[in-house]
């Protein structure tokens, strides 16, 4: 029985490796789990206001319907192949960890940068996005009860640059008030309202409505005015797209540093890629993160 004991290794005295992990990958993972403890406490908060306002919160799908170079609406379909250009960038991120295995350094040396290649594609992208987000295209229109409601024509969304005859895009920032709207949908009657609740007025109730709750006319979206609708909607996704925009800029950044140190040979003179196993960890978070972010914001 003693001798048994003495030749039983004790856990965690110094030299054993637990799961046959590594220091630094024991503490990637420990990283791992607290900053997804910090995104779920993130989406929680987000899902609690999405259905504590459900009549009023806005439909992403109205929201993100643009995409770049292409004329009229296409919902969800940009964010869409954000996503797919992010999920390609962790394939080929398990190639450039599979080849680091292999040590074949020139496979990692393509695998990585495609991989940067990948995820500078979906921060220009998300820059984009939050461009288009902060400029506004529709407009909406502040009320009493503290919800925005929208133009309408033909019981479809429409857009007040529009019905007032202007490019929103044209290098030119406009300000309207709430008399030049009523006035113009005087003047057009085809124009109408949709309330927060989706419901469509007509012209002359849309008319009645707005000359007794109308406050200010939005336009665009910052952290405290929202055209889209309810503020906390925009807070949301700055706080939110934001903080995960940053994670994949910071995984950017030593994605780059890794590059340079395979291609200098640094991880063929130590005998091993366990760096880029890593730093592959934290990718394959970033992207898993954004797969919850693209279901509890964009699609519920």
């Amino acid at each position: 029985m003693s001798e048994h004991k003495e030749n039983t290794p004790k856990a965690w005295s110094g030299g054993d490796k637990p799961f046959n992990a590594s220091y630094g990958k024991l503490m990637m993972w420990f990283f791992l789990i607290t900053d997804a403890l910090t995104f779920s406490g993130f989406l929680a908060a987000y899902g609690w206001s999405r259905f504590k306002y459900p009549e009023i919160w806005p439909n992403p799908e109205d929201v993100f319907s643009h995409f770049p170079f292409l004329e009229g609406d296409h919902p969800l379909l940009f964010v869409a192949l954000m996503t797919f250009i992010l999920i390609m960038s962790s394939v080929t991120m398990v190639l450039a960890v599979n080849y680091g295995h292999k040590m074949q350094k020139n496979k990692v040396i393509l695998w990585l940068a495609l991989t940067i290649v990948g995820g500078s594609i979906f921060l220009l992208s998300q820059a984009w996005e939050w461009g288009h987000f902060i400029h506004g295209d529709r407009g909406g229109i502040d009320t009493k009860t503290e919800s925005v409601v929208h133009l309408a024509k033909d019981n479809e969304l429409s857009s007040i640059y529009d019905m007032m005859g202007v490019d929103s895009y044209d290098g030119n920032e406009y300000e309207f008030t709430v008399n030049q709207i009523i006035t113009s949908l005087e003047e057009n009657p085809e124009y109408h309202i949709r309330k927060a609740n989706r419901e469509f007025l007509t012209n002359e109730q849309s008319i009645s409505y707005l000359n007794e709750n109308a406050t200010e006319v939005i336009l665009g979206a910052n952290l405290t005015r929202n055209e889209y609708g309810h503020r906390l909607f925009a807070d949301y996704f700055y706080f939110i797209t934001g903080f995960h925009g940053f994670h994949v800029f910071s995984g950017v950044i030593l994605l780059i540093i890794i590059l340079i140190n395979v291609i200098k040979g640094t991880y063929e003179r130590r005998g091993h890629y366990e760096m880029v196993e890593k730093v592959g960890l934290y990718w394959h978070f970033v992207d898993l993160v954004w797969v919850f972010v693209f279901t509890f914001f964009y699609l519920v």
